[in-house]
């Protein structure tokens, strides 16, 4: 439905009486008056660097707490940033069993035996909680981000796993992300609607064929047949958001287009100024990083390959564990940097609006306790500034869920949650 200027002006006064309209032009329509009145959009941004940190020096001391601690050597390029960050210690996915699957239930924190009869099965994570939330109003609901080289970090496709714990697929060439975000479609627009309407009328069909043998199924095969629905739902949910922003121009890159072939650091980096890109051109609210591992230890000259060097001992191993450590800090705090010199409309910085989470599900070695875990930036109303030292195999998602709620999301559980943290909440 096309709705004019001169129809919203009239209708606005009955705005309040009205549920949300499905049109997203009315939807951009109301959040860009919303954001008027209440400022920026809360955004997130979640990395996870798969096989864990050194625990003998990234963790800091236990007995120092609060804001009246001592960086370790692992953060210590965060000083900077260190009234800013908030280093959490206790927590662990209560499920976690694999010890090279550094990130697959990291923001689920399901139980992968959950569902009779399978032997992986996941949940909803995170990052698409608020996509479904703050995703409805931005060109990508949500945007995830790969490495080349994605050892420890376990089954997936990215971060991200959507409603029926299915996973979302994540781009690795940052030269195609740029694209995605700022290149125009060289196709006319009425191929493009053309190329839309042909997908839903093979939607269609495929829905009227299936339907046709929906009676007298087991429940397993009904079931089945439930969950295939639920998939076409969902393509038809993503046609309907490609064709609501098919006239709307991209918005222009505030950066150029990458170099091609980038690997390790500097792949790394040029990910966080596309995150960044990304944020500040509201293209996205919601972010996911699956960091690399073996390319980023080749980039710093380091010989043993990223699963040794996680099963460090004194040596040669444990020095480019902790030297991986730093790199991984150095790069955090960069991203940081860039989203405090980052500005919005209202001259406050894009770090004051957005939630950043970094770690892993695994903490050392073939330890799942005690995930390595650091929280920064404005965008959940956390408390930051302070080492925290909760009960041993506090669930993670407990962390996630005060996350969720400080961003204004109304829930009161994810994934194994027993509660929000309320050390965290400002």
């Amino acid at each position: 439905m096309h709705l004019s200027r001169r129809h919203v002006l009239q209708g606005v006064g009955s705005l309040i009486a009205l549920p949300a309209l499905e049109s997203l032009g009315f939807r951009r329509f109301a959040q860009g008056a919303a954001t008027s009145l209440s400022g920026p959009s809360k955004r997130c941004v979640f990395m996870s660097i798969g096989f864990g940190v050194t625990k003998e020096t990234w963790y800091p001391d236990i007995n120092q707490t609060g804001s009246d601690y001592e960086l370790s050597e692992g953060l210590s390029p965060l000083a900077r940033h260190k009234s800013d960050i908030t280093v959490v210690q206790g927590c662990s996915n209560q499920f976690a069993n694999e010890a090279h699957w550094g990130s697959t239930f990291w923001l689920t924190g399901a139980n992968r035996y959950s569902v009779p009869g399978q032997n992986m099965a996941n949940t909803i994570s995170a990052d698409q909680v608020v996509a479904q939330h703050l995703g409805q109003d931005t060109r990508f609901s949500s945007i995830q981000l790969n490495s080349s080289a994605v050892e420890g970090h376990g089954p997936g496709q990215s971060l991200a796993w959507d409603a029926r714990g299915k996973p979302k697929a994540g781009s690795n060439d940052p030269v195609q992300v740029f694209h995605k975000l700022f290149s125009a479609d060289d196709m006319p627009l009425e191929q493009r609607q053309a190329a839309i309407a042909q997908k839903r009328s093979v939607l269609d069909a495929v829905v009227s064929e299936a339907k046709r043998v929906q009676h007298g199924l087991s429940r397993e095969d009904s079931e089945k047949l439930e969950e295939y629905f639920q998939g076409i739902r969902d393509i038809e949910t993503r046609l309907s958001k490609d064709e609501a922003w098919l006239d709307v121009p991209k918005a222009k890159a505030p950066l150029g287009e990458p170099e091609p072939g980038l690997k390790g650091k500097a792949e790394i980096e040029i990910m966080q100024d596309l995150m960044v890109a990304a944020l500040q051109t509201d293209s996205t609210r919601s972010l996911t990083y699956r960091m690399p591992g073996q390319s980023l230890l080749q980039s710093l000259d380091v010989k043993p390959s990223s699963h040794n060097v996680s099963h460090y001992s004194p040596g040669e191993r444990m020095e480019a564990s902790k030297l991986r450590d730093k790199t991984h800090s150095e790069l955090l705090a960069r991203l940081i940097d860039k989203l405090k010199a980052t500005k919005e409309k209202d001259g406050s910085s894009l770090f004051d609006h957005t939630a950043v989470a970094f770690g892993s599900n695994i903490s050392s070695i073939h330890y799942l306790t005690n995930c390595p875990t650091v929280l920064a930036g404005g965008g959940a109303n956390l408390k930051l500034g302070q080492h925290l030292v909760l009960q041993k195999d506090t669930p993670l998602c407990n962390v996630w869920l005060t996350m969720l709620q400080g961003m204004g999301i109304s829930t009161n559980h994810h994934g194994d949650s027993t509660g929000v943290v309320k050390e965290l909440q400002s």
